[in-house]
This record gives structure tokens, sequence and C-alpha cells, in this order.
């Protein structure tokens, strides 16, 4: 789903056959201007949403950014100012702060985890817990906090995770499976694999086949260990039982990425506000 088509699908949800309250209190030719305030401090993402949404409304809207997307901002700092229909200006207000509200969130939480983590090598990733057709703004915003994205969805990378294993009935059976898949399908995928202790470790690393072991619920101290185990053959990742308090610990073993699905389930929208200009 492309971001043109997110903004013409919420624009429906929300006006639908007009805004009945802006076209009864405001003369159709009345022109005005608005600016966007930030109420709290942070990083700003989605501006070029915003501009999106003001323009699929209404195209002669004046949209002039103050900021740009990754910016850290303060509170009182202005984003950008709108000028035109004070009607097309009223319409676009709600859906193009709540867009920019949440990735601005996200993109703030995400800077925060991985300026715990800095002078490591330690990359953080986004997961697939996402808001539903929203996931190419919320991986955007990631990207803006200093995140990197993990795949996108189920078709750009094979992730073996526990239920995978279990019905496919052990680790070598659903590694030698994703190869006769991939193969028959012609597809060039990255394999990743799901390891829950040592023993399934021990496993892969006797199987191999694969580009990076998932190493899930292990403690800073057991993840130290399976690293040496590994011995750098293949890409690391950490999941699971991560906090902001035992990022730093985890970060500092090595491993290659850590992923925290809390970037973009698990977050708080930045307070921002959108304020007519009387001139």
């Amino acid at each position: 789903m492309t971001i043109d088509t997110i903004i013409k699908n919420a624009l429906i949800e929300d006006i639908r056959e007009g805004d009945h309250t802006s076209l009864a209190t405001i003369p159709a030719q009345a022109l005005g201007k608005a600016v966007l305030i930030a109420k709290e401090a942070g990083i700003i993402a989605g501006i070029s949403v915003a501009e999106k949404v003001f323009k699929t409304v209404d195209e002669h809207l004046v949209f002039i950014p103050e900021k740009k997307d990754g910016d850290v901002i303060n509170v009182g700092d202005k984003i950008f100012t709108v000028t035109g229909k004070s009607i097309s200006i009223l319409s676009a207000e709600r859906l193009a702060l709540n867009f920019m509200q949440r990735m601005s969130g996200i993109a703030t939480a995400t800077h925060k985890i991985v300026q715990l983590t800095q002078g490591t090598n330690t990359r953080i990733l986004d997961t697939r817990k996402t808001t539903p057709n929203l996931r190419i703004l919320e991986k955007e915003a990631v990207r803006l906090g200093g995140g990197e994205n993990h795949r996108m969805g189920l078709y750009d990378m094979i992730m073996i995770k526990d239920n995978h294993i279990d019905f496919a009935g052990g680790i070598d059976k659903a590694i030698e499976a994703c190869h006769k898949y991939l193969k028959d399908k012609s597809k060039d995928l990255k394999i990743e694999i799901e390891v829950r202790d040592f023993n399934e470790l021990q496993q892969v690393l006797s199987h191999g086949g694969i580009d990076r072991i998932m190493l899930d619920n292990f403690t800073p101290q057991d993840m130290k260990k399976a690293l040496a185990q590994i011995n750098g053959r293949f890409e690391t990742e950490a999941s699971g039982g991560i906090t902001s308090e035992n990022i730093r610990s985890y970060a500092e073993t090595g491993v290659d990425f850590i992923s925290v699905g809390a970037l973009t389930h698990h977050i708080k929208s930045l307070d921002l506000s959108l304020k007519a200009i009387k001139e």
C-alpha cells in the first residue's frame, strides 16, 4: 500500500461527502493561515505526509515547512505553516496531525532507544507489530528516529520462528523445507531462524544454511556465551524481554541487531497543535 492510497482512504473515512461543520460555519471563499506548533520536545516525523494530506484535500494550499523530518524539536517550535482556503485547512487538519503525532511519537521513542546503545555496533530494528495499513508510515518513522527496518512483511524474508519449527517437525526439517521452497519458487530471500535455548542453537550451528540467528529471551550473560559459539559465522539478533533499562547490557554483548516491537506498538503520540494565525 502506498502513502497516497493510505491518505485517500483515510480522507474517505473522515470526510466522506463533506466536513459539514466547516462548510456550515466558514464562508466558502474565506482564506486563512495556520501554523503547527510543538507542545512537546522530540523528533519530528511526518511533515512530508502532512503536506500530502493538505495537497490532497486542496492542491491550491500553500505548505511551507519550517523543520524537516528527523529534526530534533523543542516546545514552541514552529513545524510548518499552511495558507489557503480556511475550509480546506480545517478539513485536512485532524488527519495530518494524526499521522504526524503518531509518527513523531515512534521517531522519538526510537531515538531514545538508539541513544541508549550509542558507542556500540548494535543496530536497533523494528518488527511487524505495526498498525494495520499504516506499516509503511510507522517503519519510516523508525528510520527517522535512527533505527532500521526489519522485514517489511511476510513476503520479503524467511523468518523461521518457534511455531514454524514445531509444526515442521524440528529445526533441520524447517531449514531444509525453506531451501526447497526457495529453489522451487526461484526466490532469493534471506533466512533467519529463532532459537529458544542452547540446544536449539547447537542444532542450527550444526545444520547451517541460514543467514541470521535470533536469540529469543536470552539473558545478556547467555547472549555472550551464544555469540562466542556462533563466532561470527552468522548475523545475530536479540529479541524478547528487552527494555530501556537493560538494552545497554544487550548491546554491549556485541550482538548485531536488537529488535524492539514496542517501537511501533507501544508508544505515546507526540503533542502537536495546529493554530490559526489572525492577520
